[in-house]
């Protein structure tokens, strides 16, 4: 049976742990100092419910530093405010201009780039040499992203074999895992 989208509802609360203890015991963990980390209350009022209920897990995590340092996880990128630095934020379309109010920063991808939780729940890449958000690399929802990194980043360390997962990236059926050019399955090819 193909997995779904819809099986990873509730991944960040109870399937990641024991993901992390399987595949990286010896991790170290993120950490942000939460008193001076943006609160993410007001950004949870703006997503649908299961959305909320996704990055608030993931807020807590990130908090309590529970969350692996592979996410580029750090104060500088998680709860990133934009428009204090000055940043820039449009729509895919390259017009609309959004705010802080529409996206919410959970990490960074390594290059520059910042994976951002918009207000439909879908996570994408707010590409910063355009400062738009990507529309061919985005995912359907935060479970299913971090599910994603997670394997991406088991399979890079040695500790997933690609052969065990692809299948399953496929069925789920994620541009950010399947776009051609800078999806996670081609880096891993």
């Amino acid at each position: 049976m193909s997995l779904t989208v819809d099986a990873l509802a509730g991944y960040v609360e109870r399937g990641l742990d024991a993901d992390l203890a399987r595949w990286f015991p010896d991790e170290p963990w993120a950490a942000v100092p939460p008193a001076s980390t943006r609160p993410v209350a007001p950004f949870l009022t703006r997503l649908p419910r299961d959305a909320a209920t996704a990055l608030a897990a993931f807020d807590r995590r990130v908090r309590a530093g529970t969350m692996p340092r592979f996410l580029d996880i750090h104060d500088w990128s998680y709860a990133f405010d934009f428009a204090a630095n000055d940043c820039r934020i449009l729509d895919s379309d390259y017009e609309t201009e959004l705010t802080d109010d529409d996206v919410w920063s959970v990490g960074a991808d390594g290059g520059g780039n910042y994976y951002v939780v918009l207000t439909n729940g879908r996570v994408a890449v707010w590409f910063h040499e355009e400062e738009v958000v990507e529309a061919d690399t985005q995912f359907d929802n935060l479970d299913v992203f971090v599910w994603s990194l997670v394997r991406y980043h088991a399979v890079r360390a040695g500790t997933l074999r690609l052969s065990d997962v692809e299948a399953d990236f496929r069925a789920l059926g994620q541009p950010g895992v399947l776009e051609p050019e800078t999806g996670l399955l081609t880096s891993l090819s």
